[in-house]
């Protein structure tokens, strides 16, 4: 996965992300939840390279998003844009970003190979909505492709 940003305040998150996808591509067999549709599974075994650009032009934020499967299961099996309200997203990528980091400086708790960086995300300032859409539906990717729960609801479609 490679991150590209045009502006320093999700810098952290990008690099944690950049680091993160090189750790679970070469990570292998991590086990399926049962109830991942055909359409999921396809999106998880993909060995493509997708990219996914998370930008909100009104705030100057923009991320790119390298990563096999991802876009597949973005267009294929996420929610669809609007489905969500902007402060749900808002609210749960507080939640996960907060997890997220905890797990990186436990990093003997948790596996440091998929938690490497501190995320960035300052709920004050507002990202957008395709900002915190793609955010939140990367968490989602995450934890239902690396068998991982964030926080306390079920990560699910």
């Amino acid at each position: 996965m490679r991150y590209e940003v045009k502006t320093g305040l999700l810098r952290s998150a990008v690099l944690g992300l950049i680091t993160l996808s090189v750790v679970m591509m070469s990570c292998g067999g991590s086990k399926m939840n049962s109830t991942v549709s055909e359409q999921e599974r396809k999106a998880f075994n993909s060995t493509e390279a997708d990219t996914v650009k998370i930008s909100d032009e009104e705030s100057n934020y923009e991320i790119i998003i390298i990563e096999p499967g991802f876009n597949v299961w973005l267009q294929a099996v996420a929610r669809p844009p609007g489905y969500y309200s902007q402060t749900f997203l808002e609210n749960r990528n507080r939640l996960l970003v907060i997890e997220w980091n905890n797990r990186v400086i436990n990093n003997l708790q948790f596996d440091p190979q998929l938690y490497q960086l501190q995320i960035d995300y300052d709920p004050l300032i507002d990202y957008g909505y395709e900002v915190n859409y793609k955010l939140y539906n990367y968490f989602i990717y995450f934890q239902r492709k690396y068998n991982q729960r964030l926080g306390p609801f079920a990560p699910r479609i």
